[in-house]
């Protein structure tokens, strides 16, 4: 297919892995639990509860959602940012627009948490944009300033000073090393300094101190981006190294889980790598399957999600697609048991979802921040 060619330069395994991605957050998930309630089965038991965050400390599939766009996010600077530096932009050019990125979506994460209600009180400030907008910004500046050797000595010193903050500094009333959600830093310093309406009340898990970890987050996914760009590397070399990459990511995470555990409200050290762990090795089976092998037919349904996956959240934020999807699938829906009609509109809902997507790829409209 024509319009799955790869342009110069660009990998379509990262919007195919964006895709797949977004494709959970605008619904998917929804499929698998309606399945689970209409039918019992083993498997959709099993992934339904691995569509739901963990409380706390642990771990599922879908607590690496979040990090792993943020993750490939990171994982763009080395084609994007790289290129405008080889075409002559001036760095300080270069700047304002990663910082105009940055602020855009923070306040795209206000207006999809309801700025314009103009209920500033119990207007949340914090937001999962703001997070990636803030995060990446911080990334993007250590990678414009460094070498790819600086950046995998700034990831170490983020998350030793992180660690260090949040072990080691006292919060009045709890002392240091608290790492619950009523005693820890994060939520000391969400309650002096975050205006405004915090997600769960006491704490929010895309506070300020958050940003920290994040930061290298966004710096592995760099990091891996400066690997699947490097031409002197063979393709199969680059996914076997990744591989190993990611079991040494999984036993960090493990080793530093032992005094810090996963934890994504926290977004902990131990999550730090257990995330990069996973996201990497998804990359290089994408990667593989897409860029290498080409195996592409399968993954337009993702990349059109991926070429617009700002679109698509703040979409889902602003037009019930619910109701559309009840609207054009109501009918046949009612004609089922309760448990499938839950089925067909969750499933109408995504398919709608996707084709305004596909229309705008046919029109060429993307939202670029």
């Amino acid at each position: 297919m024509r319009e799955l060619s790869a342009p110069s330069g660009r990998l379509l395994s990262l919007d195919a892995l964006r895709g797949f991605d977004m494709f959970w957050i605008i619904g998917a998930e929804g499929i698998v639990h309606a399945l689970k309630e209409a039918t019992g089965w083993g498997w959709a038991v099993w992934m339904s509860g691995q569509l739901e965050h963990v409380e706390w400390n642990g771990f599922r599939f879908y607590d690496l959602i979040f990090p792993l766009f943020l993750f490939l996010s990171g994982a763009t600077m080395p084609f994007s940012l790289t290129r405008k530096l080889e075409q002559g932009i001036p760095k300080n050019k270069i700047y304002l627009q990663v910082l105009k990125r940055g602020l855009i979506l923070v306040i795209l994460g206000m207006i999809y948490n309801g700025l314009f209600r103009l209920d500033f009180e119990n207007q949340r400030y914090a937001s999962v944009l703001a997070q990636i907008g803030i995060a990446w910004m911080l990334a993007a500046f250590i990678f414009l300033n460094t070498s790819w050797k600086g950046q995998a000595i700034w990831v170490a010193g983020i998350v030793l000073a992180y660690w260090a903050a949040m072990k080691l500094i006292p919060v009045p009333g709890f002392g240091p090393g608290v790492l619950t959600r009523e005693g820890s830093l994060a939520t000391y310093i969400d309650q002096m300094l975050l205006p405004g309406k915090m997600h769960e009340g006491i704490f929010d898990p895309e506070g300020i101190m958050v940003k920290i970890p994040a930061t290298a987050t966004a710096l592995l996914g760099a990091l891996t981006g400066w690997w699947l760009k490097n031409k002197s590397t063979g393709e199969y070399a680059k996914v076997g190294l990744m591989a190993a990459a990611a079991v040494f990511f999984f036993v960090l995470a493990y080793l530093i889980g032992l005094s810090f555990p996963i934890n994504k409200k926290l977004w902990s050290p131990s999550f730090v790598f257990q995330t990069a762990g996973c996201s990497v090795l998804l990359l290089a089976l994408f990667y593989l399957l897409i860029d290498i092998w080409k195996f592409r037919r399968w993954s337009f349904f993702f990349i059109i999600i991926g070429l617009n996956p700002i679109t698509i959240y703040m979409a889902t934020g602003i037009i019930n697609f619910w109701q559309v999807s009840d609207y054009f699938f109501g009918g046949f829906a009612r004609f089922t048991t309760e448990g499938w009609n839950n089925v067909i509109l969750v499933s109408g809902m995504v398919l709608i979802e996707w084709l305004f997507l596909y229309f705008l790829y046919r029109k060429r409209i993307l939202l670029r921040v």
